[in-house]
């Protein structure tokens, strides 16, 4: 494939994730779904197509996709569900390889132990974009977020290690279940100590660090080191991604100044956008080559292959929620036995969580490493059923899934109580300010400060009276307000768009300036940060 095609290609597929994404949004469908199926739709036409690389996927696409994950997560929410999300990222997982790996075993003529649990490892661990853009669109309340979020993040790891361990017995490596438990254990320590280590120099050098550039270069760099480093080192340089980005996220607000902050969140935004994107049309265009391998398969092994892995992967997920629910308290399995309200998942919570578990780009990319040959030089048992298997969980539960969760999750009326939500904020903003108050308050009352320091703080505490008095005001409309509903104030509203007409006014203004030639372009550019630093503070939208 030449330059040029390639970068055609490229071209037209960012026309189309951008046309795609304005049009899901316009009718509230997941965008991963959508672009999946217009992926396969033009892997069935004629000309050039993309073949998936899985070494390319797994060390310049999902550490990135990772460690951005880990950045927008919260350490502290993970960490007091960790119970439930280590059930779901390491227990399910393993239990979905093995159980995929015995059916396969026993019902499927000519596959081995190994090779099923391979296929097992590769469709077990969901990839969470899908359900979290629907999650959070519908409202889904904070807990269930949470929890696809934390299991997104660390059960690639798992699925991956067991990945290895299955293929190097697939092929004639010998396997030890000693072996296997120290790989394993190996893998995940090491893995948790690079990430862990790596987030920890990074705390040390940021103070450093004051050029907004140089930080987000930095923090561009970081997941493709803590992946490399990882697998240098025999670990899991997935898991030490993700532990970095957890750190370091957590770290952001007190270590990164505000304009490497606001630099770093758009920069990884766009990745997403784009990455993702372009994953999702990779995946629909993979089907003819993961078809063109059947040929030599009946099609009742087929089905019966099919109907194995999509089954234990629909089925045994919302089995494996309801039994942990019934475990007892002091075994500490059940889930949200560490949550936020210390109880168990509802019904209605389960079903949910149940039907979350879209598959993505990495189950194709683990598949597709999987060797030709074995070491004794036969072909991989069932290579390509085993990409066919993997495609079609995918394809059902990115698809079937992904378009049908979010009205599945209003049929369940799970949402997250926003009124709740916007009255923490006004706390936090209440409690800020009165620090800040009291703050200037000493500032007042030292000796030592200057005159004309002591007139900035009369300003700044006569600013900072109006948004305690606009916050409290906000605290009490919510209290009066009926159960779960935000009031709307006319007045915030009525200031929120004098504010954007008088910086709209400001902008013209200064452009006319520019096109008459009395501003220079680098004197604009300027002043049109100031602008655009103002508008960024107004909210989009005004009840929050």
């Amino acid at each position: 494939m030449s330059v040029e095609t390639i970068l055609l290609l490229a071209l037209v597929s960012v026309a189309i994730i951008a046309v795609v994404h304005r049009v899901c949004d316009a009718v509230g469908l997941p965008a991963a779904a959508v672009l999946t199926l217009v992926g396969i739709g033009y892997a069935l036409l004629p000309g050039p197509n993309v073949t998936l690389d899985p070494h390319i996927v797994l060390t310049f696409v999902l550490p990135p996709l990772l460690y951005s994950a880990a950045l927008d997560s919260s350490l502290i929410a993970i960490r007091r569900n960790l119970r439930t999300v280590v059930s779901l990222s390491v227990a399910l997982v393993l239990a979905t390889a093995l159980v995929i790996g015995v059916g396969m075993h026993l019902f499927v003529t000519g596959t081995t132990l190994a090779a099923g649990i391979a296929l097992g490892a590769a469709v077990a661990p969901p990839d969470p974009v899908a359900a979290l853009a629907v999650g959070r669109r519908v409202g889904l309340p904070g807990r269930l977020i949470v929890l696809i979020q934390g299991e997104g993040l660390l059960n690639d790891a798992t699925a991956l290690t067991t990945l290895t361990v299955a293929v190097s017995a697939a092929v004639g490596s010998g396997f030890s279940f000693g072996s296997a438990v120290g790989e394993f254990v190996l893998a995940a320590a090491g893995g948790l100590v690079v990430g862990a280590g790596i987030a920890f120099i990074h705390r040390l050098l940021r103070p450093f660090v004051s050029d907004p550039l140089t930080a987000n270069a930095i923090s561009l760099a970081l997941p493709f080191l803590c992946y490399l480093v990882g697998e240098k080192l025999h670990v899991s340089g997935v898991l030490a991604v993700v532990v970095a980005g957890l750190i370091i996220g957590h770290d952001a607000p007190r270590f990164a100044s505000g304009a490497s902050r606001l630099q770093t969140s758009a920069v990884w935004r766009l990745i997403d956008y784009l990455l993702e994107g372009f994953v999702f049309l990779l995946i629909g265009q993979q089907l003819p080559e993961v078809v063109h391998g059947l040929r030599h398969y009946p099609s009742s092994t087929i089905a019966v292959a099919v109907v194995i892995t999509v089954g234990v992967v629909l089925v045994l997920r919302p089995l494996w929620l309801m039994l942990t629910q019934l475990l007892p308290r002091s075994l500490h399995t059940r889930l949200g036995g560490s949550g936020e309200r210390g109880n168990r998942l509802s019904g209605r919570e389960v079903v949910a969580l149940s039907w979350s578990g879209t598959r993505g780009v990495i189950s194709l990319a683990a598949i597709f490493t999987l060797p030709l040959t074995t070491h004794a030089g036969t072909p991989f048992p069932d290579r390509d059923l085993l990409l066919f298997c993997t495609f079609m969980v995918v394809l059902v539960t990115l698809v079937g899934q992904g378009l049908t969760f979010a009205p599945l999750a209003r049929a369940l009326g799970l949402r997250a109580n926003e009124a709740d939500r916007v009255r923490l904020r006004n706390q936090a903003r209440v409690a800020s300010v009165q620090a800040a108050l009291a703050m200037l308050t000493d500032l007042e009352h030292d000796d030592e400060t200057p005159d004309e320091e002591k007139r900035a703080v009369k300003a700044a505490r006569d600013n900072l009276d109006t948004r305690l008095e606009r916050y409290q005001g906000r605290l009490e409309s919510l209290d009066e307000a009926e159960e779960g509903e935000v009031p709307v104030s006319q007045r915030y509203e009525s200031m929120l768009r004098v504010r954007r007409l008088v910086i709209e006014a400001q902008r013209e203004e200064i452009l006319r300036w520019r096109d008459a030639g009395r501003l220079p372009d680098a004197g604009l550019r300027v002043l049109e940060r100031e602008l655009d630093n103002e508008e960024r503070m107004l909210p989009d939208r005004p009840a929050g």
